[in-house]
């Protein structure tokens, strides 16, 4: 296929990825992704059983998916990029070899994270930046910007940091999103509303203001919709460690439009609800530390 060609062709798969995950909340399931057609042609977007997928008449490699384990990719390194295993067998060819393409090239490839079992968070666009037969590995950079600063493998220490900003934007917290809808069947804690793309992970504790217990995992979060999370972040509203929804006494007494009445002040003793697995409810002793700041 001609470079342009397939580089068109590359913008137009991920816009359609893009436009599909914002619509389920920032996620697709694997069949939508198999699935897909362009141009009257199937053309599935990740591979029916490896994790690397290379359409036949692509020169580089189009996705790769990563399984996360925990609250972090477990190929991420300290320094912000990411580690993409060799295929199995001759590390010159097949599957290896069309990553190496991406790597000459620079063509833009798709991660896609599988969070849960189906169901996968696309990263895009993602580069191949450098190549380690020592460790059957790829280095993989967020940013094309990472294809010009020379030796990725020792990165000077505001280029790390850089490195490490982007993974918490583009990697953690689009997972957190994942899992945290996905933990609640994609609706809102408070209202039940279900639309995926005006649905957002509120954390319980916060992720920057350096306590430890911040953490982008499923018990630290609340699937709330995006009127509901900023009420929560504003501690307009609450949630007490027993799942009762409270709203700010001055706030119950305002008067204003339908919005204050329906939207916020009727949430006032509702009871929160649920992920159906025990080990995805929120803490109660992370709910007890956010309560204190609403409640004080």
């Amino acid at each position: 296929m001609d470079s342009k060609v397939e580089a068109e062709l590359r913008g137009r798969i991920m816009a359609w990825v893009g436009e599909r995950a914002e619509a389920n909340g920032g996620f697709l399931h694997r069949q939508e992704l198999l699935g897909f057609r362009i141009d009257g042609q199937d053309l599935p977007v990740i591979d029916f059983s490896r994790g690397i997928r290379n359409p036949a008449a692509f020169t580089s490699t189009l996705s790769i998916v990563a399984t996360a384990n925990g609250p972090y990719d477990d190929t991420e390194s300290d320094d912000g990029l990411l580690r993409y295993s060799y295929r199995k067998g001759d590390p010159w060819s097949g599957d290896n070899r069309k990553l190496r393409t991406a790597l000459e090239t620079g063509q833009p490839l798709i991660l896609f994270r599988k969070e849960v079992a189906n169901y996968y968070t696309p990263v895009m666009p993602v580069y191949v930046v450098d190549d380690e037969p020592e460790n059957r590995a790829f280095v993989i950079a967020l940013d094309e910007a990472f294809r010009y600063m020379g030796d990725v493998r020792h990165l000077a220490e505001p280029q790390r940091q850089y490195a490490m900003r982007l993974a918490k934007q583009r990697l953690h917290q689009p997972a957190f999103r994942t899992r945290v809808l996905l933990a609640y069947q994609t609706r809102c804690a408070v209202c039940s509303l279900k639309h995926g793309s005006l649905l957002d992970a509120a954390h319980i504790v916060p992720d920057g203001n350096d306590d430890p217990r911040g953490l982008p995992t499923t018990p630290n979060g609340l699937a709330l919709c995006k009127i509901h999370h900023a009420a929560y972040d504003q501690n307009m509203l609450g949630v007490s460690p027993d799942y009762t929804v409270e709203i700010n006494r001055d706030v119950l007494e305002e008067i204003d439009g339908p919005m204050l009445k329906h939207g916020i002040q009727a949430m006032h003793g509702r009871t929160l609800t649920l992920p159906s697995k025990k080990t995805d409810r929120p803490k109660r002793e992370l709910l007890a530390w956010r309560w204190e700041r609403f409640a004080g």
